[in-house]
């Protein structure tokens, strides 16, 4: 499973019931591109039991965040759930993963779309420089069941607009829409439906999906990769075949199912 550092943790958030975030100390070592993600873990009778975990943190920042279902039953996050500010934690010593933007081609508008704990790796993007330097305008969406599991949306709305060093860079080119399946709420439905049936471009005032100047990152169930790609195919647009190589979107299949 490759070599892990102890680190500790600093700050844990319960979201709701089902959902917490947590930060943790940062080897000096560890190196990682903003959408990659690392191992981590707990030690359980003696031996590590480790799961992949996309960073929530920019890569610039001295400490390391993660975003996490609760399962009661799951092997690891039935007891991660319950980590306290100053236990230790294992997090591997290499970063990987294909949601970078290095691997899309150049354009105009960066879709992000994620549902649940798929908006993690998109938290760090989003605060990403090189993000804007690329793309004219980001759009970032989550879809949930509830709005309490919009997780992060007041930071999002409020913080990061202001933001010392990034609201200049960001002011007006970060594009939020969140949407809730099983609640009132200003944008309601699944995420297919939106692209699909054009609520997504309508209510943001922009044009449907183009392979000449869209592109997409996707991270969520396997279930919502594959309907995702098959809408964002019919669009035009093309999938990264491979790390390394550049297509109009990328997705990433690791992700914490217990």
């Amino acid at each position: 499973m490759g070599k892990c550092t102890t680190e500790k943790v600093t700050e844990v958030k319960h979201w709701t019931d089902t959902l917490f975030s947590f930060k943790t100390t940062r080897n000096r070592s560890l190196r990682f591109k903003n959408g990659h993600f690392v191992m981590i873990g707990l030690i359980v009778d003696g031996k590590p039991l480790l799961r992949a975990y996309s960073v929530v943190s920019p890569n610039y920042e001295e400490q390391l965040e993660f975003l996490s279902i609760k399962v009661p039953d799951g092997p690891l996050t039935s007891r991660l759930q319950h980590i306290k500010v100053g236990d230790d934690i294992l997090v591997g010593e290499k970063a990987v993963g294909t949601l970078v933007i290095d691997d899309l081609n150049p354009g105009k508008h960066l879709y992000l779309l994620s549902t649940g704990t798929g908006l993690a790796p998109f938290m760090s993007i989003i605060r990403d420089p090189d993000t804007y330097e690329r793309f004219e305008k980001i759009v970032l969406v989550h879809g949930v069941r509830q709005k309490a599991e919009l997780a992060y949306k007041d930071y999002i709305e409020n913080e990061l607009p202001n933001d010392e060093f990034l609201s200049e860079i960001i002011n007006g080119r970060l594009l939020y829409y969140p949407t809730v399946t099983r609640e009132a709420f200003t944008h309601t439905g699944r995420i297919t439906k939106a692209l699909t049936e054009g609520n997504l471009f309508r209510d943001l005032k922009l044009p449907k999906l183009s392979s000449e100047i869209d592109r997409a990152m996707i991270c969520g169930s396997p279930e919502m990769l594959s309907e995702i790609s098959s809408i964002l195919d019919n669009f035009g647009l093309a999938a990264s075949p491979s790390q390394g190589r550049l297509g109009d979107y990328v997705i990433e299949r690791a992700f914490v199912g217990e």
